[in-house]
């Protein structure tokens, strides 16, 4: 049975790969042992949009090579409607600036990168609330 249920940003799979320019290679040796522990264990939130899988599908190789990110990648990609591996939250895109309508409306989330705003919006709209594991990213 797996345990605790996390939403991946796509740094840390970028990261595993070694394509984080502005990570250590601890921190990559790190992202390395996390994705693997969350294949082995754990459960991905993702969103019934798919942005959070087309977000993987822009910078990651679906074919699972030539790194662990990609390999990742595919494994999720394999697995997305696999009740034992992920779970699939609904969110709501919106006009209002936010993204999307489950994203705080708080004046001091204005400048958070929009990119990153379908991880809070699935973290937040997700019974456990998981928790969203991130790695460095250049901004």
């Amino acid at each position: 049975m797996r345990q605790q249920t996390v939403i991946v940003d796509v740094n840390v799979a970028i990261t595993a790969n070694g394509r984080a320019a502005q990570a250590s290679q601890a921190c990559q040796l790190a992202c390395i042992d996390r994705l693997r522990l969350i294949q082995a264990k754990q459960r991905v939130a993702l969103d019934t949009l798919q942005s959070i899988l087309q977000e993987y599908r822009r910078h990651l190789s679906a074919r699972g090579q030539p790194g662990v990110g990609d390999a990742f990648f595919k494994w999720l990609w394999s697995n997305a409607f696999n009740p034992e591996i992920c779970t699939i939250v609904s969110i709501t895109p919106s006009n209002n600036g936010r993204e999307f309508a489950e994203f705080p409306d708080d004046p001091d989330l204005a400048q958070f990168d929009r990119s990153d705003r379908k991880y809070v919006a699935v973290a937040i709209a997700h019974p456990d609330h998981p928790p969203i594991i991130n790695a460095v990213d250049s901004d």
